[in-house]
């Protein structure tokens, strides 16, 4: 797949997500449903917003894919990898519409992450079968540990762009920038629907950034964040896993660093104030940030870096040993925990934790 046709599908998957995610928010506004009001005390959106961005996301997705493989003569040769995360995306996306609907238990969503992650790993034989040589003592092979190691990991990665989502833009930014810095990095966007998942996430972006006016808005919702969650780490373990990308594990962390290290530092704080890791608190670093700087500026701040980030990582891949990598990142790590928990940035309590 050239350039060319990339960008030839980006635009049809756009349209695609720009037609759908109109036609379901004006559903949602014209029958009350799938809509989020706002209050004083937990979020910051001035009006009643459709929640429908992630329902947007995957039926423009499944609409342009179609077109795609229509016009290749490919709906015989869908890759299994393709499939079975098509069939976990929709699977997910309403289960947890339900959560939007009517907020479930903390045990309830960890144990639909866990199970939809097992399926993918049952269906498509693929896990986190090696770390690479992170510590430069040799290549870490995981063993019988790869598959609990995986589950683990899908599931915290959801997690944390399900936590990041706090303002506009932010966590489908997040993880357009990562699924970006995959595909290009390893090659995966050349030879998957992988750019039709971006251009999706493209359209949403122009309703939830209020490109079409703040009367168009849209949010992702849970299901929307928990499946950009789940499309990010699946991409990065495919690719890192894979010989025929070759893209070190440790680099792929480098892509997700802002949201993995937000969702790290507030377990390991609301548990040490004796609160529940689900928690609703406004300790977020986006929240920090808004303390200093407008909605806008924290979102174009937090963006810049992510993509600093992963493209440093990829320098480091690139030109170092994989062990410097790991190094820097415990630095980098270091460094943004003295920012975010030390710093003077004060902490009100009162908002909501999405």
């Amino acid at each position: 797949m050239t350039l060319t046709i990339i960008f030839d599908y980006l635009i049809i998957s756009i349209i695609a997500s720009i037609a759908i995610n109109t036609i379901l928010r004006n559903f949602a506004r014209n029958n009350n449903f799938l809509i989020d009001i706002p209050d004083r005390s937990r979020k910051f959106h001035k009006k009643a917003t459709p929640v429908t961005g992630g329902l947007g996301i995957i039926v423009a997705l499944l609409i342009s894919g179609k077109i795609y493989f229509d016009l290749n003569n490919l709906n015989d040769y869908v890759p299994d990898f393709t499939y079975q995360l098509t069939i976990c995306s929709i699977a997910l996306v309403f289960f947890f519409l339900i959560d939007d609907i009517k907020e479930l238990k903390t045990s309830g969503r960890l144990f639909a992450q866990i199970l939809l992650s097992s399926y993918m790993i049952y269906e498509t034989g693929v896990s986190i079968e090696t770390l690479g040589n992170l510590f430069g003592f040799g290549e870490i092979n995981l063993g019988f540990l790869g598959i609990p190691f995986t589950i683990f990991c899908v599931v915290g990665i959801m997690n944390a762009f399900n936590m990041i989502d706090g303002i506009n833009g932010l966590c489908a930014g997040c993880g357009m920038l990562a699924l970006l810095l995959v595909g290009f990095s390893s090659g995966l966007i050349y030879d998957s629907t992988l750019i039709l998942i971006i251009g999706s996430m493209i359209g949403f972006l122009l309703f939830n950034l209020s490109m079409f006016g703040e009367k168009r808005g849209v949010f992702l919702g849970d299901h929307g964040s928990n499946m950009i969650g789940f499309w990010v780490a699946w991409s990065c373990i495919y690719a890192s896993q894979n010989k025929m990308y070759g893209i070190e594990p440790m680099t792929m962390i480098w892509f997700v660093a802002i949201p993995l290290l937000d969702c790290i530092g507030l377990l390991f704080t609301r548990i040490r104030r004796g609160l529940s890791w689900s928690t609703p608190g406004r300790d977020h670093i986006h929240h920090k940030l808004m303390n200093k700087f407008s909605q806008e500026w924290t979102l174009m701040i937090i963006l810049i870096i992510s993509l600093v980030l992963g493209v440093f990582g990829i320098y480091l891949e690139k030109v170092f040993s994989i062990w410097i990598s790991t190094m820097l990142f415990f630095m980098f790590t270091g460094f943004y925990f003295m920012f975010a928990y030390y710093s003077n940035f004060e902490i009100s309590s009162s908002d909501k934790n999405v």
